[in-house]
């Protein structure tokens, strides 16, 4: 069971349901359902993306998605997308003394997410949906090239 903390300035409707859609959605995906979770997800505007993107990663770019893993080692042990139930194997990840794993933060850039929707011709939801999944996975030590 993934716990989805979610902030964000009102100026931004975003859909918090479908953040929590696709959070659960891609654990499941990875077999990870039966463990809790934590992970945050906060909602920001162009100016404030602009700013955390340049304190973090030295850059002055208006990401649409960025992703912060919280982990105890300086990277957790990668998850592939298994069969079996993984939650004994899941190592490096900042663990509560509920038994809850922190996974880390998504931070997604309103103004960015909604333009891509529209350049894309998708709905604003289902951006969203696949920013946030996206970021599940970067969490989870999956990368792209």
């Amino acid at each position: 069971m993934a716990k989805v903390l979610i902030t964000g300035d009102t100026r931004y409707p975003v859909n918090r349901k479908v953040i929590r859609k696709a959070v659960d959605a891609t654990l499941k995906e990875f077999k990870m359902e039966n463990t809790s979770f934590e992970v945050s997800v906060v909602v920001v505007g162009a100016r404030k993306m602009k700013q955390i993107s340049k304190n973090y990663l030295g850059d002055n770019i208006n990401h649409q998605i960025l992703t912060f893993v919280l982990s105890e080692e300086s990277s957790p042990k990668i998850l592939e997308k298994a069969e079996g139930d993984v939650s004994s194997e899941v190592q490096g990840f900042v663990k509560t003394p509920e038994d809850i794993l922190r996974l880390g933060d998504i931070v997604l850039c309103w103004p960015q997410l909604v333009a891509e929707a529209g350049e894309d011709e998708m709905m604003v939801d289902d951006k969203i949906y696949e920013l946030t999944a996206h970021g599940v996975e970067h969490l989870l030590g999956q990368h792209h090239e």
